[in-house]
């Protein structure tokens, strides 16, 4: 994919990790398809790489795919001056070495192909079948000459909704990026920090999201090096200052990781447990980030002890010979194996305090876990075949849809709001911030199924997550049992319970993207106040409980108006306003009934909004000159009107008041309480009356309830119309 050539002045590459020969294969390349009887010698290292993970897997496919690849790419060289075959070998090598199956070793090969040469997905799907398709399509860039600027994201899009399907299309695209990485040094730097920045913000979180942490961490080195190159420098520095005392003389006392090492090495084997003890070095980047967070770097910052076992049982065996014998940091200790990290990660972490007062972390972890850790889903082999080492067997139910079985949630949350986001700039953006947030939570709901949500995520998104544009009539919700605003900060383990109005003309406010953390949410919410512009202006429509002034409790407080519109006088409720054709609207500052004296006002959107004569927004609209509009009462009526009690605080209050409302025959629509002040409490209620007439009785009842002290219509500020 467009991948550059080596440079003398590219960044330093992690120590340890083999690289192949360019220069020798592209002398190998040169020289053209072998006979069918061998291998060709290019891929001896891939076929090598491939056979230690699966010894018995068929190569003959990946000769072919070889022969293929290297054929239609010839003539075609890097700017280093290299055979380009030598990038899809050296991607396909990246897969082999972390474990991939065969199929994804023979779609690496040929993911160029169909962008940069004449070979035709229709040929790959002949002459390799259809999951070899697949892969090859999903990582194929869309043409800028079609796309022009959106080419990227939407390029991005495509990638990720065949990663949907099948997430080894997004494995070879992380291999494919790490490549071009490595060999990023005769770009021009302003396209290196494009480049850098591009995979900063949507690749290095994937392959975190995916679990494929070798690839990860040196892509966050190569990143590192291009955008904070003095950073970098004073880092690689330190690690080679440490390095180098650790190899001069006196090791064992100059390297106090080594020395605690062997300390749990003598400890383990004394238990009977074995294991395997490994220092395991960090990477720039978490060396640079440990050096930031503590300031100045100790002498075991520069590493881990990794202690591979063969059990999971092993795990807290060595675990607790660890706490037994060394000081324990308790505050650093973290079971990713009883509730592994949601990217597959499962590993046991904690700190012990060697002889010298030295702190060492400590990974614990089974051989299979560690491998988990390293390759992710890479690791998982193919998710359709049974046997993935043989080459490709495609699973598919009835339906013709394939089902992942290694989908995670996160990317099928991403896969249902890019749908909504058809505008490619909304998508790119709001994917950056999405794939911005690293942590996961999941939250109990009430029927028994659990929602995946990002850690930060509130009821709002909670709500949206479970019932789609259906939220937008979401009125508040009980978080483990007790009542909570809409605005509440969901953790994980919680039990959340949302709840609805029956009032489907209700809408969510523009306060609710305050508290909206996932894209699904915050596109809904957004979709849903352009497409109602008028409504905004409205105080509180919509509004999450508790995030409005003296609101408290769950309910929406304001009315929701009715809207009719057609040939001659439009209407709300039952009221009539002199002018043709325009929406009426009841305001929510006043909430007018009949026989209420009332005039309108048209507002923005041509609606024409009734208040009654003595709200103060009419004396207000009159002095900046905007023109009343005749309104008239019809002979319906039912009615939607907003009272306010004030009342002394006592027990039971809630209740009395709330008997009263029903025996008088009113439906509530909302409900908020504020905090008690000075032993006085002011209750805010929406009511719909079956019949105008009967609201002065149901003030009286409303006062005649021990305690309250007053009833009154509501009278509030109207917001600028």
């Amino acid at each position: 994919m467009s991948a550059e050539a080596t440079s003398p002045g590219a960044p330093i590459r992690r120590r340890g990790r083999p690289r192949i020969d360019l220069r020798r294969l592209g002398r190998v390349a040169l020289l053209g398809p072998v006979s069918r009887d061998r291998l060709p010698d290019a891929i001896g290292h891939v076929a090598e790489a491939h056979r230690a993970h699966y010894p018995d897997a068929d190569l003959s496919i990946l000769r072919r795919a070889y022969v293929l690849a290297e054929s239609s790419h010839r003539g075609q060289m890097r700017k280093s001056g290299e055979p380009y075959i030598t990038h899809p070998l050296a991607v396909t090598l990246i897969l082999a070495q972390l474990g991939a199956e065969t199929t994804t070793l023979t779609a690496s090969l040929l993911h160029d192909t169909v962008e940069d040469t004449d070979v035709t997905l229709d040929q790959v799907r002949d002459q390799f079948g259809k999951e070899v398709c697949y892969l090859v399509d999903g990582v194929t860039k869309l043409e800028k000459v079609d796309y022009g600027a959106a080419a990227e994201p939407e390029t991005f899009r495509k990638m990720l909704v065949a990663t949907g399907d099948d997430v080894r299309v997004m494995s070879i695209k992380l291999a494919d990026r790490l490549h071009n990485m490595r060999t990023l040094g005769v770009m021009r730097p302003e396209k290196q920090a494009r480049i850098a920045k591009v995979t900063r913000d949507v690749l290095i979180p994937l392959a975190e999201r995916l679990g494929v942490q070798a690839l990860k961490t040196e892509l966050e080195d190569l990143v590192f090096a291009i955008l904070h190159p003095e950073e970098y420098e004073r880092t690689r520095a330190l690690i080679d200052a440490a390095a180098a005392r650790s190899e001069g003389s006196g090791a064992a006392r100059q390297d106090p990781l080594a020395a605690i090492a062997e300390s749990v090495t003598t400890v383990l084997r004394e238990a009977g447990i074995p294991a395997e003890v490994l220092i395991r070095p960090r990477h720039f980047v978490s060396v640079h980030r440990v050096g930031v967070k503590r300031g100045e770097l100790r002498g075991t910052d520069f590493g881990r002890l990794l202690v591979l076992v063969g059990e999971d049982a092993d795990c807290y065996a060595v675990l607790g010979e660890l706490h037994t014998c060394f000081t324990p940091v308790i505050s650093e200790f973290k079971d990713f194996i009883a509730a592994p990290k949601f990217n597959l990660y499962q590993s046991l972490h904690t700190a012990v305090v060697g002889e010298d007062g030295a702190v060492a972390e400590v990974l614990i972890r089974t051989h299979r876990m560690h491998k988990v850790a390293e390759a992710g889903v890479i690791a998982l082999g193919n998710p359709y075949a049974a046997d993935s080492g043989t080459g490709p067997q495609p699973a598919e139910p009835a339906d013709g849809e394939r089902a992942d079985p290694t989908r995670p949630g996160w990317l099928s949350r991403l896969l249902e709001w890019q749908q909504s986001a058809t505008d490619p700039d909304t998508f790119w953006t709001t994917l950056r911030a999405d794939l911005a947030q690293d942590r996961e939570i999941t939250v109990f709901r009430t029927d028994g199924g659990t929602l995946g949500l990002p850690a930060g995520a509130s009821c709002v998104d909670a709500a949206y997550a479970q019932y789609g544009d259906e939220a937008h009539n979401c009125i508040g919700a009980r978080v483990n049992g007790r009542l909570a605003t809409l605005g509440t900060v969901l953790s994980d383990g919680d039990t959340v319970q949302l709840l609805l109005a029956e009032d489907a003309a209700s809408g969510p406010s523009p306060d609710w993207l305050d508290h909206a953390r996932t894209p699904a949410a915050r596109i809904a919410i957004t979709g849903w106040l352009d497409a109602h512009p008028e409504d905004t202006q409205r105080p509180h429509v919509g509004r999450p409980a508790g995030t409005g002034p003296g609101q408290h409790g769950h309910a929406r407080p304001g009315p929701q108006p009715q809207q009719t519109t057609g040939s001659g006088p439009a209407t709300a409720a039952s009221a009539v306003a002199d002018r043709p054709d325009a929406p009426v609207r009841l305001a929510g500052c006043c909430t007018p009934v009949p026989p209420d004296a009332v005039t309108g006002f048209v507002v923005r959107g041509g609606a024409v909004t009734v208040h009654r004569l003595e709200c103060p927004a009419v004396a207000r609209m009159r002095s900046i000159g905007r023109t009343p509009v005749g309104v008239s009462w019809t002979d319906s009526t039912e009615c939607r009107v907003t009272l306010v009690a004030e009342s002394f605080g006592r027990p039971r209050l809630l209740a009395d008041l709330t008997e009263a409302i029903a025996t008088a025959d009113a439906a509530i629509i909302s409900a908020t309480v504020e905090p008690p002040s000075e032993q006085r409490v002011r209750h805010t209620y929406t009511l719909q009356l079956p019949d105008a007439a009967g609201l002065p009785a149901l003030m009286r009842a409303m006062r005649d309830v021990p305690g309250v002290y007053d009833v009154s219509r509501a009278k509030h500020r109207a917001a600028t119309v």
